[in-house]
This record gives C-alpha cells, structure tokens and sequence, in this order.
C-alpha cells in the first residue's frame, strides 16, 4: 500500500536522538547476539507434555522446536527443570545440576540443547540464587545440625525476638504474602531459630555474605557452560544480599516517612550484590562464545536497572519500567527514551519486555482498568476486565511497537498466540502458593501458566497426549489453537512471524532510534533504520504518512488512515 503525502522535508530529521543513543558499532560489540536478539521464554510445564502426565517437559520442547525456528526467534530461555519438589514450579531448587524427573533427564536436556543449536537457536537456563527448596541436601544439613554450625550458616538463621525467641527476627514480609520468617525445631527437639524466605516458607534465603555459598554457584555456572549452554537468567537478582543489621521494614510507612519516595528495601538492591554479578562474569568469561547473563531485577527505575549491566557485571536485565508502562504514547515515549539513555550510558543494549510468567498477559493487562499489583493476579470479578477483541487489538500493536526498537526483546509464550490472561481458572485448580499464602486474597500468576493450544480439533488442544493439564484450558482458546492460526493469513501467529522477519531483514536490533514529526498526543512517529514506526494509542484514526509503503499493520487499514489500538511499519515509496 501506498500513500502520498510528502513528508520528505521532515523524516528521520526534525526530532533529535533519545539522549546517548547509539548503534551497536559504536561500541565495537557487533558479533554479540544478546545486543539485539529476539528471545522466547519457555516456561516447560506448560509448553507441551511428551509422557501424558499433564506437564510439559524437555522432550515435548525438543519436538516443537521447528515451530520456534519457525516463527524466527534466536535464543529461548528456560525456565526452571531442576530437580525440584515443585511448591513454586520449580523456582524452589533441590539439586541444581540435575532435571526434575517429571521434566525428563540430562540426557533430554542434552538432546534439546543439541536440537537448539542445530536450529541456530540458542538456549538460556533460568539460575534461582536467592534461595533453594526446603528439600535442598544443604538445608536438610542445616536443621540437622547446631545453632552456629558451618551447615547453617549457608542460609539466614537468626534468633528470634521475644524473651524467649518466640516472636520473628524482625517484621520483614514475605513477597507471595504473610511473614519472610519461619521457627524450626532443634534436633533436640526445642523451639529454635528462624529461617528468612522471602517468597514460600519451603524456600529458604541463602547467606550471600559466605564464600562457600558463592563457591557453590560457581561450581553450578559451569556444570551446565560445561555443556554448552548459552547464558542464564537470574531470578531475584536485586535480592541476594541482605542489609546485615536486619532492620525492621513497612514499605507503604518507609515509602512515606521519605516523603512519598520509593527507597530498596533492606533486602533488596544492596550494593554488594554487585560484586556477585563480576565474579560471574569472569566465570562465563572464561568460555569460548558470547556467553550471558540476564538478570531479574525489580527495581524503581531503569537508570537502577542499568547497574546490573555495567561493562564487568551481566550482559542484560529486564526492562520492568516498560513492561509496566500503559498503553498511552506520552507515558511509552518517555521510559522508551529514558531506557535507551540509561542503557546506552553503560555500554549495554535495552531490554524490551511485554509479558512473561509471572504478570498478566499484555494481551488482557493493557486493556484492564482497576488495580493489578504484579504478581498478584486477576479473578473471576476482577473490574475492568476488557473485551478481549479490544485487548487482543493492543497487544499486537503494543508488540509491534516492542520489536521495532532497538536492543533485545522477549516474547512470553503463547503471546505469538494472542492468549489472554485465564482469569477464570476455578479456585480448586489454583496451585500458585501466592494463594494459599493469603487465603485466597490475591489470585497469583497461574492464569498465564495455562498450558498452550496446538491443535483445535485435539483433546487438551494437543498440548498433552491422553493426560489431564496441570492447569484447565479455557475453550475460548480453540480458536487460537497453533494449527489453526499457521494457515490464516491475517492471525496473530503470522502477524508475529512476518514481525520477526521484518526485524531481521532491516536490522531493526542494531538500529538507532530516531523521533520524527507527527510524534506527538497518542501518536508515537520513529525510524529506525530504514524502517518508520507509527502506533496509535489514542480512540481516532490518524493519518499514515506519506509517500510509503507498509510493510505490516497490526489491523486493517482504511484507505490511508491507521485505526485506534494500531501499529504500523513503513518504508519510504521507491516508485
């Protein structure tokens, strides 16, 4: 499609570039694929189930894996396969270098990686440091073992307050809800010390402050760079290092007391994290290949998030800032230009990030009005549920958008699907211990765990083979099945698919970011590359520019104007 208005005295020239900007050449780093790479998240218990058990293991990732090189990522992220006894899917880690046996085995895993690289895909593991499972040999040492032991004194034991110990160390709040604290009993059988979990009381904090601690994680990273993986995610990594006098902490009355500033907390973003981070570096430094690290870290802004990325620490964080940004282009503008500024300042590409598996899918949570703390989930009477043709029309122009910008991007899966967030899930069904720990009160982070859809016409839409899905599928989602998608021209699925291989043929990653006019109200207008990007955010339709072609719209356009919850890439007419 062409239009034909001109506007060759403006474009790629009359806004100046988000401050720092800079290509990728610039810092002479060009052959380092985590720069612009476009990464799938895999969350296995949930991809597809190879055995009939209901969960989704590494074998059923390795016979999908056409679909992915298919649909045109670079590199997949894992999340958690160790051996685990499963209270948070995996996030609580008994052994760190084997695989869970409902996921398969080494050797499965050894397959997949093999199957991966075969494909030119590489393969990210997610790395849990903060904490282990209670079912971890070395926290079984520790409740076996004396007050002041060396085996104890690899996790946070404290004496309790009280007179007699009976109340917690201190009023620290667990982040899935209830107290960060929980009394064992001695082996002689007394009431004893406290443990420190942040998150389930079965996920007991490790003492980052120990050298035998940090040794461990040493030995882990190379147990699985030894067989040839590609990086880590790092789960919590704003949280490994504790402020040593454990001081009480309200973070709603500490917030306020600051006169309405965010301060970390005593737990999270201390500075001695940091140091963690470089000798990490050093050991993935010692590999051949452009090995990295990716870390999880909450924090209350993106110039904070850039300290994760400093030239010696990880590779890439997540951009949160962004993901928790609303569909509204003064509020995108803004933390689009104050990522590229504090990203580029340190010499590391910008993260880009729209749902993964522990938020509201974008396709529901961009449309949803009311409140949605992360993490915390949506029920049944949640207000302000959207219509899902309206939340399914911005979550395509809001991906759109994301693969546009420079740096590194991930997808969530089944966001390639358009799937919404199975905010119905019955109470019965609920596994994530965010529920249980508060009676009910917050929902969780199950109802985007739902297995996926693969085939329409199957049992359980393919995903598992006779079995019953650790999670209910809702049946609206027949219609989103894989199968029937590949074959519609106009799906989401497809919509992706041309998106990534837009992306790719233009270089969008390595680009640079430029404002153009006519970016301004609920327009945003950029180029990159040799590519313009026009969204609408706004509820009117808004005039193309001129003298284009479009490479892709995320809806259908109406002669030369772009729709409300649309977004489209350009190129410049050559006719």
């Amino acid at each position: 499609m062409t239009v034909h208005q001109d506007l060759r005295t403006s474009t790629f020239t009359a806004d100046v570039a988000p401050r720092g900007a800079a290509t990728t050449e610039e810092h002479g780093t060009a052959a380092e694929w985590w720069r612009s790479a476009v990464i799938y998240q895999i969350y296995p218990r949930s991809f597809s189930d190879s055995t009939g058990d209901g969960i989704g293991d590494l074998p059923g990732i390795t016979a999908r894996l056409g679909e992915l090189h298919g649909l045109g990522v670079d590199a997949i992220w894992l999340s958690p396969f160790m051996t685990s006894p499963q209270k948070d899917a995996g996030y609580d880690v008994a052994d760190y270098c084997d695989v869970d046996p409902i996921f398969g085995t080494l050797a499965d895993f050894d397959t997949l990686l093999a199957r991966a690289h075969e494909f030119g895909i590489r393969v990210i593991v997610d790395l849990v440091p903060n904490h282990s499972s209670d079912q971890h040999e070395w926290f079984r040492q520790a409740l076996a073992t004396a007050p002041g032991s060396p085996e104890r004194a690899r996790y946070i034991f404290r004496d309790g307050s009280g007179a007699q110990g009976e109340e917690p160390p201190n009023n620290w709040q667990s982040i899935f809800g209830g107290p960060a604290w929980t009394r064992i009993t001695e082996p002689d059988g007394t009431p004893g010390q406290w443990y420190l979990h942040l998150f389930d009381s079965s996920q007991p904090d490790f003492d980052w402050s120990k050298d035998e601690v940090k040794e461990e994680f040493r030995r882990i990273l190379r147990f699985w760079l030894d067989r040839g993986v590609d990086g880590f995610r790092v789960d919590v990594a704003h949280g490994l290092v504790k402020d040593q006098d454990f001081p009480d902490y309200t973070p709603d009355v500490d917030a306020a007391s600051m006169g309405g500033e965010e301060t970390p907390a005593p737990y999270f973003e201390q500075t001695e994290v940091h140091e963690v981070y470089r000798d990490w570096r050093l050991v993935l430094e010692e590999y051949e290949g452009d090995r990295a690290l990716c870390g999880e870290a909450w924090v209350s802004s993106v110039e904070k998030a850039a300290l994760w990325v400093r030239p010696d620490e990880m590779h890439q964080t997540f951009n949160f800032q962004y993901l928790e940004t609303p569909w509204d282009a003064g509020q995108l503008r803004g933390v689009i230009d104050d990522s590229l500024h504090a990203f580029n300042s340190v010499g590391a590409p910008s993260t880009w990030v729209l749902s993964n598996h522990d938020v509201v899918r974008h396709a529901t949570r961009l449309s949803l009005t009311g409140e949605n703390p992360q993490g915390s989930g949506i029920g049944p009477d949640h207000p302000g549920l959207p219509d899902r043709q309206t939340g399914l029309a911005r979550a395509r122009a809001a991906t759109a958008l994301m693969l546009a910008l420079p740096g590194s991007s991930y997808i969530y899966q089944g966001e390639e699907l358009g799937l919404d967030e199975v905010h119905d899930l019955p109470d019965a069904a609920r596994q994530d211990p965010t529920w249980f720990r508060t009676a009910g009160e917050r929902f969780g982070r199950d109802g985007c765990r739902v297995p996926l859809p693969w085939v329409a016409d199957a049992d359980t839409f393919g995903f598992t083979a006779g079995g019953t899905p650790w999670l209910p599928q809702p049946e609206r989602w027949k219609s989103l099945a894989r199968d029937v998608q590949r074959v519609d021209p106009d799906s989401t699925l497809n919509l992706y698919r041309r998106m990534l291989a837009l992306r790719a043929e233009h270089d969008l990653g390595l680009g640079q970011l430029r404002w153009l006019p006519g970016n301004e109200g609920s327009v945003l207008m950029f180029a990159n590359q040799d590519v313009t990007v026009l969204a609408n955010t706004g509820t009117q339709p808004v005039a193309l520019p001129a003298e284009h072609d479009v490479l892709l719209a995320t809806a259908a356009l109406k002669g030369a104007e772009v729709p409300a919850d649309c977004t489209v890439w350009l190129r410049r007419h050559a006719g």
